[in-house]
């Protein structure tokens, strides 16, 4: 009862409560009926990995839109090789890791707020985009970012540009020629 009341109200996790059972010298029928059925679980579940390649496309979709995401942070740690290089204090360490944290949420956000607006902008020219499809378009991409040189901003042309607060996006020319501007925006 103790038990079923700790994981309910979030007291304990169930990896933990597994854990210290399993670490636990003596054994109760508890600690094996939970193992047991982890394994039946887990069983199941490839069972229906192997037999149904719905479930698989699916997952590694999910995988896939995971790894773009850590390529991301790659990408954007790459001055120094994706490695934690701030003195040894854990402080330090923990610091640069945030920072790096939130450069990719930005990032992440600005992607996903651009990719609503491409989508709002195809529908207002009348093609259909399905919301099953836009299920499956990771935001953590790194081809709208410039990771090399200097780019020199004029901030007063730059806002002038801007149309309710958003920089319009790139389009396609009539003659079927590459894309003006960036990836998303000018």
């Amino acid at each position: 009862m103790r038990l079923g009341a700790s994981l309910k109200y979030g007291q304990a996790t169930a990896s933990l409560v597994v854990g210290k059972w399993s670490a636990a010298p003596r054994q109760n029928t508890l600690a094996t009926a939970l193992k047991e059925w982890g394994l039946l679980r887990r069983t199941l579940h490839t069972a229906r990995y192997l037999s149904d390649p719905v479930y698989r496309r699916r997952i590694s979709r999910q995988l896939n839109k995971g790894e773009s995401l850590h390529a991301l942070r790659r990408d954007l740690h790459y001055a120094q090789q994706g490695t934690i290089t701030a003195r040894p204090y854990l402080s330090d360490q923990t610091e640069q890791a945030w920072c790096l944290t939130i450069l990719t949420n930005s990032v992440v956000v600005w992607t996903t707020e651009y990719f609503g607006l491409a989508v709002q902008q195809l529908r207002a020219d009348g093609r259909t985009v399905e919301d099953e499809l836009l299920a499956h378009i990771s935001p953590g991409r790194s081809e709208n970012i410039n990771f090399f040189g200097a780019i020199p901003v004029e901030v007063e042309a730059e806002l002038a540009k801007l149309d309710n607060g958003w920089r319009p996006l790139r389009t396609r020319p009539a003659d079927g020629g590459g894309w003006s501007g960036g990836v998303f925006g000018e």
